[in-house]
């Protein structure tokens, strides 16, 4: 018996029994539709992570105190800005901008929050790539110099305050204090870097009238101080200038006394993507194992089948039917099983990836290679567990076959 009609004996077989097979197909079709869906979602949360990371800048960089190395105390200041401005002190830095942040309550008339307020330089909203405006504008230079009482509101901010109401040349109260509104930004979404809540004044109004801590030298404390490398490549660069830049600053020798931390955002983006591979990987294996459970059902139904067809496998032996040929039979039944689950179980992944994609707004992704794993596992799987029915089918003595009854 050739392969063909191996095949076309073995589709008979399977066709004979249609709701049996269907059931069988089950246990596939359920593990090959959770491994496409799990990792698609996976790889569509990556990609979105990765596009929210990427579109606030790679070259990003991001320097806080180092708590561990402060004795408590905040360790920047505005000098330390003055310094990494200096294209002296750090050739492979362009902007360089600083924020110093809590939580307040911001009040208008019956409306009352409890958010972060960041006092922050001119040049922060830009230099975060937050400056895009919905509507009024942002916080000048002259807004600085004259520690003026203005405030810039994330959207969310600004509909819990003003609900309907149109809030540029209104005012708000910050600890007491009215601050004039005179810009509203953009919604930034809501992933990783959310600061729709978040209200901006002058930092020099903040230090003045908000926060009142100090460096162990007396200055002025900063919160976060952010700068951008020229450019992504020279990240590196750009780390090592201001590592060196805050050292004299701060009259430190050993790296270990470092009492400031650099983080940029590939770094950031670095770890997410271990993370989400890891989470990915991870949601994919727990979907095996339904894979494994459908093939130990696509086994015990082999088995059933190969005791209800003992005597025709006795009769293929006794007019020439060689031990091969039962073996690629019964395997070739077991195999079909598995590859027509793994078709629909792919069928059925890409509808749940999608729906749970718009349920989680994301898009979700699937490749090619997802596709072509979550097949050829499902084959192995059939090819596996129909090896031992398909030997046992094949290895029955003629004889003994013709007699079960």
């Amino acid at each position: 018996m050739n392969l063909s009609e191996s095949f076309l004996t073995a589709l008979d077989s399977l066709l004979a029994n249609k709701m049996r097979a269907v059931l069988t197909m089950l246990g596939v079709i359920i593990g090959v539709a959770a491994v496409i869906s799990l990792m698609s979602i996976g790889n569509g949360l990556n990609a979105s992570i990765t596009s929210e990371i990427q579109s606030i800048g790679t070259n990003l960089l991001t320097i806080s105190t180092d708590m561990d190395n402060s004795d408590g105390y905040q360790t920047l200041s505005m000098s330390d800005v003055a310094a990494l401005s200096d294209s002296l002190n750090a050739p492979a830095l362009g902007e360089v901008a600083a924020m110093v942040q809590g939580n307040q309550a911001v009040v208008n008339g019956s409306n009352e929050i409890q958010t972060a307020v960041a006092g922050i330089t001119a040049n922060y909203l830009f230099v975060s790539n937050l400056d895009e405006m919905q509507n009024g504008n942002g916080i000048t230079q002259n807004d600085v110099d004259t520690k003026a009482r203005v405030a810039v509101l994330g959207s969310e901010a600004a509909t819990d305050l003003f609900e309907e109401a149109y809030p540029i040349g209104q005012s708000v109260k910050i600890n007491g204090v009215s601050y004039e509104v005179i810009g509203v930004l953009t919604e930034s979404g809501s992933g990783f870097g959310n600061t729709d809540g978040n209200v901006f004044v002058p930092i020099t109004t903040a230090h003045s009238r908000l926060y009142a801590d100090r460096t162990r030298d007396g200055e002025k404390a900063v919160t976060v101080i952010t700068a951008q490398a020229a450019s992504e490549a020279e990240t590196d660069a750009a780390i090592e200038q201001i590592t060196e830049t805050l050292r004299r600053q701060h009259d430190i020798v050993y790296a270990a006394d470092d009492d400031f931390s650099i983080f940029s955002q590939a770094d950031l983006l670095d770890t997410f993507d271990t993370i989400t591979a890891s989470l990915t990987a991870f949601l994919g294996a727990i979907a095996g194992i339904s894979l494994v459970v459908g093939g130990i059902g696509i086994m015990n139904i082999m088995l059933v089948s190969v005791t209800e067809r003992t005597r025709e496998i006795g009769i293929r032996k006794a007019v020439g039917a060689m031990k091969r040929d039962i073996l690629a039979q019964f395997l070739l039944e077991s195999v079909l099983l598995s590859i027509l689950g793994g078709f629909l179980g792919i069928v059925l992944g890409w509808i749940v990836s999608r729906v749970g994609g718009n349920l989680l707004d994301f898009e979700t992704i699937v490749d090619a290679g997802t596709v072509m794993m979550a097949t050829g596992f499902a084959t192995a799987v059939g090819l596996i567990f129909g090896i031992y029915p398909a030997w046992r089918a094949a290895d029955l003595r003629p004889i003994e076959a013709l007699r079960y009854e």
